[in-house]
């Protein structure tokens, strides 16, 4: 699927959440309230773990949170757009999503 079939795709499906490796998908003007994207910045082995941390995160731990956002997450923040907003938000990760190792 190109880039402009899986927004058309997610707007067919009810308040889904994208998460993708895609960087191309860390796109302020791609926020829209049906639907939430998150580009993992990280290395594709360690992709399991940071989708538990963004889903885990207090921020974004139920749809309704999620929806109208595009963040990315790396090893050091989530950024984020929301919808309506005109500047990038930056969050730290909090204690209990981030990985046994990390703590």
């Amino acid at each position: 699927m190109q880039d402009e079939e899986i927004i058309s795709f997610l707007l067919s499906l009810r308040r889904p959440t994208l998460l993708t490796l895609d960087r191309d998908f860390y796109q302020r003007g791609l926020c829209h309230a049906r639907y939430s994207l998150v580009y993992l910045d990280v290395r594709q082995s360690e992709t399991a773990i940071f989708v538990r941390r963004v889903l885990h995160h207090p921020e974004f731990d139920t749809q309704a949170k999620r929806m109208g956002t595009v963040i990315r997450a790396s090893h050091t923040r989530l950024a984020v757009w929301r919808l309506h907003a005109d500047q990038e938000a930056h969050l730290g990760w909090a204690t209990e999503t981030m990985p046994f190792s990390e703590k």
